[in-house]
């Protein structure tokens, strides 16, 4: 008989669920542990034939859900593990994944108080302690708001959309200035997610130069603003970013907002990376100045390692968001409630339905305190630096500049190379250097970590920890690990 209807039966179900559950804490366990490897790599015809992925008419039976749920985890990558380096997220927290779990349990939907008064107040707590933190007033007011978003990107063009409405409301009385030709300032090495977001909010972006750190050249961007308002152009925005993807670069925050207040601009922060350090007291300086921006992109999902997806976006401007956003749609935000309109956030959102993302960090920052995500933060910089000390030490590693954050991009030489240097093709050999590397660890299980190129950099890898789970051990495992890799290449 289908088991079509939709609600748990203790009869039917209970047993299911308590297999399952059963299932999926030995798989928190196994997913983490060194003596596992960090995936099964199968080519995608092998993989097929592994796991039925064909949908079909009648229903499967539990047994056959639960040996799916075992393939599914046995052939996924494991991002908790330790040797997971590929991407800026990583680790399994467990009370990250129990406040996962209790959000999934709950299937809530965050925009009015009738139907999420307990998430609605938590959230609430959560953002204006952000804010507290991020904008920080003498007299210890609280000032902005804040949007949990459904991912930086997301947050990167709600933040370009809140600039747009933020300049055009402030020229809508003069009529000599019309309200196109917006240009928005950005560095060559800003997250993709802003040029998107310029073709979906119409405006123009101009990427900026960086420096051999990374960070976004005062100098050409001055240069770049003087050009557009010679063209006629208006520019709007600065997208400055604390934390670059590849390099981990933190733009010069204090010159940026004294351009923007210069030219009456608009300064957003793209912080997904590097917002974290707002909870350190030690490492916090690489923020210096982010109070000035109008918006800042936050992601407790990278540095502090929430569980997938956590992402805020924070502005100064109390009432941007309705502003910008509210149509008060009457079947969801009735003027005539029994309780405080106030309490029903979901207006000022641009998205209607939407997960709880807040719970799994509350509980989280319930579990550990601020001070916990503190000692996170420390050991993830320490341990950054022990592993760029270790690529100047080592034969056969070269570093590609001078790391300020977690990311530390390096080169593998392997020894055919070495003594290769001045070769006519040197550059392009070495290029081919971890794409090789990377297919063998990979097809091995070995390690994940990312490769990448730069401008006219040959590719090279980037190292980068958010798992504050990794020791010293698992830093000398990485370099290990490519040595004996490459060590025939």
């Amino acid at each position: 008989m289908s088991d079509w209807r939709s609600i748990p039966c203790v009869e039917r179900h209970k047993e299911f669920l308590e297999n399952l559950i059963a299932i999926l804490i030995d798989c928190t366990f196994e997913s983490v542990s060194r003596e596992n490897p960090v995936l099964r790599w199968r080519e995608p015809g092998h993989l097929q034939d592994i796991i039925n992925f064909n949908l079909q008419e009648e229903s499967r039976t539990q047994d056959s859900l639960l040996e799916i749920a075992t393939k599914v985890f046995k052939y996924s990558v494991k991002t908790g593990h330790p040797y997971f380096m590929n991407q800026l997220f990583s680790g399994l927290d467990p009370y990250g994944l129990a406040g996962q779990w209790l959000t999934d349990v709950l299937n809530c939907s965050l925009y009015t108080y009738e139907v999420a008064p307990v998430l609605t107040l938590m959230e609430s707590t959560v953002i204006t302690k952000l804010l507290n933190m991020f904008y920080k007033e003498e007299n210890g007011a609280s000032i902005g708001d804040g949007l949990f978003c459904p991912g930086g990107s997301f947050a990167n063009g709600t933040a370009i959309n809140l600039a747009r409405f933020w300049f055009r409301k402030r020229i809508q009385n003069n009529k000599t200035i019309p309200s196109t030709n917006l240009v928005l300032f950005t560095s060559e090495d800003a997250h993709y997610s802003v040029s998107k977001w310029g073709n979906v909010c119409d405006v123009e972006i101009v990427l900026v130069k960086t420096d051999e750190y990374g960070r976004m050249d005062i100098n050409d961007l001055k240069v770049n603003i003087s050009e557009e308002q010679k063209k006629g152009n208006y520019p709007f925005c600065i997208t400055a970013t604390a934390g670059t993807t590849v390099l981990g670069a933190f733009d010069l925050l204090i010159e940026i907002a004294d351009i923007c207040q210069e030219f009456d601009m608009w300064l957003h922060v793209d912080a997904a990376w590097g917002g974290g350090l707002i909870f350190s007291k030690k490492h916090s300086v690489l923020l210096r100045g982010i109070q000035r921006a109008d918006s800042i992109l936050f992601n407790p999902h990278k540095l502090l390692a929430v569980p997938q997806q956590c992402s805020l976006l924070l502005t100064k401007h109390k009432n941007i968001f309705k502003e910008a956003h509210s149509k008060q749609a009457p079947y969801l935000f009735q003027k005539d409630k029994f309780y405080c309109r106030d309490l029903d956030v979901g207006d000022k959102y641009l998205q209607c339905g939407r997960r709880p993302d807040v719970l799994k960090f509350w509980f989280m920052w319930q579990a550990k305190g601020t001070s916990g995500f503190e000692k996170h933060v420390d050991h993830l910089m320490r341990f950054s630096t022990l592993f760029k000390e270790e690529v100047e030490k080592r034969d056969g590693f070269e570093l590609v500049t001078e790391p300020c954050f977690i990311n530390v991009c390096f080169w593998f030489v392997p020894p055919s190379l070495r003594v290769q240097n001045t070769l006519y093709d040197y550059k392009k050999r070495l290029n081919e250097v971890a794409p090789k590397l990377k297919e063998k660890m990979t097809k091995r299980g070995s390690l994940m970590i990312n490769y990448q190129p730069l401008h006219e950099k040959p590719n090279f890898f980037r190292f980068v920890i958010q798992n504050s789970g990794v020791d010293m051990q698992d830093i000398l495992y990485v370099f290990d690990e490519l040595e004996n890799l490459g060590e025939s290449m």
